[in-house]
């Protein structure tokens, strides 16, 4: 099989006729969901768990079997190094290569060099570290059953000698415009996904850059959009209707899903957005009512950004952050405790700290009842 070669883009010959009713429906339907974001007035504090599902999600596409909740309670302390320990890290590694990408877009566009630190970030683990991070494959790789040949694979990527052009030509591409934004991700990722410029970890950073380009084309408030749960839902499909560009250049039919794939995410994360907002809004409330603490908008925050903790941790974190004494928090923890908003995991013994946690914060993030 020869190495596939990526087509120049802009696309030409696309079935608008076919695409546009959707991107419109698409484009609607993510403009609603902006307009809840809009309305958090804190969205990297109160949407966190989000964003840890994001990455749990992700990484469950290329077979990590982690949950929320146990990467939170190892985050915690909670579980010991184990047959989880290193999925639970990748999944922790993708997270904060997130919050990088937040960070790093508020002043600069994506470029080649943002993308190999994602990979850095992203590979920097127990499995990872064999996988060149940060680095472009200079070998020829290919997909295909486990030990297969050159000859036997399903996908030969393109040749390392012209990929250094294709990245280039990719990365021109985002800083331009196509007829609608929307198709454009799709493209932006797909794209990225079939140049397959790294030895690992090609489909979490093309799915990481989705949100990433959505913000830089001012497309979101937030780089906040996460397709994970979709993709993952519908893995066969994904995965065929990206081979279908391969093997029949079957572009329509990607962009389709995509496009549909994106307004089913964005009622069900606006959805989510909503609940969370309902929740914080409520507990703003309730915790000031349970300790008639001039600090309960602080602990109110922690708690939200980190929904499983060490009760030292939060203390800690407010001494630091707001200059809360660390007997203070604690008794606003016993309160809360005793208020049954926080659930003990783990009982405090010596100078060991409690464990804690805010049940239907996590159950929100994961859609059902897990504590």
């Amino acid at each position: 099989m020869q190495p596939y070669v990526p087509n120049n883009l802009p696309l030409n010959n696309l079935d608008h006729r076919l695409l546009l009713p959707i991107v419109g429906q698409a484009n609607a339907a993510l403009a609603r969901y902006d307009g809840l974001l809009q309305g958090i007035p804190n969205p990297a504090v109160m949407l966190s768990p989000l964003t840890t599902q994001e990455a749990v999600l992700s990484s469950k596409i290329e077979g990590t079997q982690a949950t929320v909740d146990e990467v939170l309670e190892q985050e915690a302390g909670l579980l010991k190094e184990g047959e989880k320990y290193k999925d639970i890290q990748e999944i922790s590694n993708y997270r904060r290569a997130l919050y990088r990408a937040r960070e790093y877009l508020q002043a600069y566009p994506i470029r080649l060099g943002f993308v190999r630190e994602l990979h850095r970030i992203l590979m920097g683990s127990v499995r990872g570290k064999d996988k060149t991070p940060g680095e472009f494959r200079v070998d020829q790789n290919w997909i295909g059953r486990q030990g297969c040949t050159i000859e036997q694979a399903s996908f030969v990527s393109p040749s390392p000698l012209q990929m250094q052009n294709h990245l280039q030509a990719w990365e021109r591409y985002l800083d331009g415009d196509d007829v609608d934004f929307l198709l454009q991700t799709a493209v932006v990722h797909a794209q990225f996904e079939l140049i397959h410029p790294f030895k690992d970890g090609n489909g979490r950073i093309g799915r990481i850059l989705i949100p990433l380009f959505l913000y830089q084309k001012r497309a979101l408030s937030q780089p906040m959009f996460y397709l994970s749960e979709y993709l993952e839902n519908h893995r066969d499909e994904y995965y065929q209707r990206l081979t279908a560009i391969s093997t029949e250049g079957d572009w329509n039919g990607w962009i389709a899903f995509f496009l549909r794939a994106m307004a089913k995410q964005a009622v069900q994360n606006g959805k989510r957005v909503g609940a969370i907002k309902a929740l914080y809004d409520e507990m703003k409330v309730v915790i000031q009512e349970t300790t008639h603490s001039q600090y309960a908008l602080h602990l109110l925050d922690a708690i939200f950004s980190k929904p499983i903790f060490r009760t030292s941790d939060l203390a800690q974190q407010l001494v630091a952050e707001y200059s809360v004494h660390e007997k203070t928090t604690l008794g606003l923890l016993r309160q809360l405790k005793k208020a049954g908003i926080l659930r003990e995991i783990r009982a405090g013994s010596g100078r060991r700290a409690a464990i804690l946690c805010f049940p239907r914060l996590i159950n929100l993030a994961e859609g059902r009842d897990m504590l």
